[in-house]
């Protein structure tokens, strides 16, 4: 029994706080996953600069409603839900991903939750697991799923590791050149041919 597990942000869809860092004019908020391994450290850092420029979680929901998914990511995700099973594994949160979910068919997700005052300040964040993804491949893989995993961040490579076979897509020359061992792929085309043959 197969299972692909993707990542959200920078595989399908384009990463939400880089959206919302050009829409507020905040360059900090560029900062994601892909420069801070340790999740943590940056979603403490994030909301405390939207507690400093007074923003909260209507701010953010209002830039994910102009966000669309990466053209081609619908089409990929439709062929491969047709001949596997799939699960997006994200850190990202029920409040941002909702709207997402929608534009891409909705597809499953397993993600976290943000703590929102009712004022609408974000306070904090609720993690499902700690390391997500790494554990949820392996609490897959206990109940007899071998898992496929792709992803473009650093938090992706446990789960791309602990995986029958995992891919990188999309990411950065950094990552690539520091796990020259796994497969990098650029388009939605290389990364389904990948996994069919996995698949087969």
């Amino acid at each position: 029994m197969d299972i692909v597990c993707l990542d959200l942000e920078g595989v399908l869809v384009p990463e939400i706080w880089i959206a919302f860092a050009k829409e507020s004019g905040i360059p900090e908020l560029t900062r994601t996953t892909r420069d801070e391994p340790d999740y943590d450290k940056l979603m403490k850092w994030r909301i405390g600069i939207l507690k400093e420029h007074g923003l909260g979680l209507k701010e953010i929901q209002d830039t994910i409603a102009k966000i669309d998914p990466i053209p081609g990511a619908k089409e990929f995700l439709d062929e491969l839900r047709s001949i596997t099973q799939v699960i997006i594994i994200s850190d990202t949160f029920t409040q941002f991903a909702t709207p997402l979910m929608k534009k891409l068919g909705w597809p499953t997700i397993f993600c976290n939750s943000l703590e929102v005052a009712q004022d609408g300040e974000i306070t904090g964040f609720k993690m499902r697991v700690e390391n997500s993804k790494y554990t949820t491949v392996k609490a897959l893989q206990s109940i007899g799923y071998d898992t496929i995993a792709s992803g473009d961040s650093h938090n992706d490579l446990g789960m791309i590791k602990a995986s029958k076979a995992g891919f990188l897509f999309k990411s950065t020359e950094q990552i690539k050149a520091d796990n020259p061992d796994l497969k990098a792929f650029e388009t939605y085309d290389e990364l389904l041919a990948a996994i069919k043959e996995v698949l087969n």
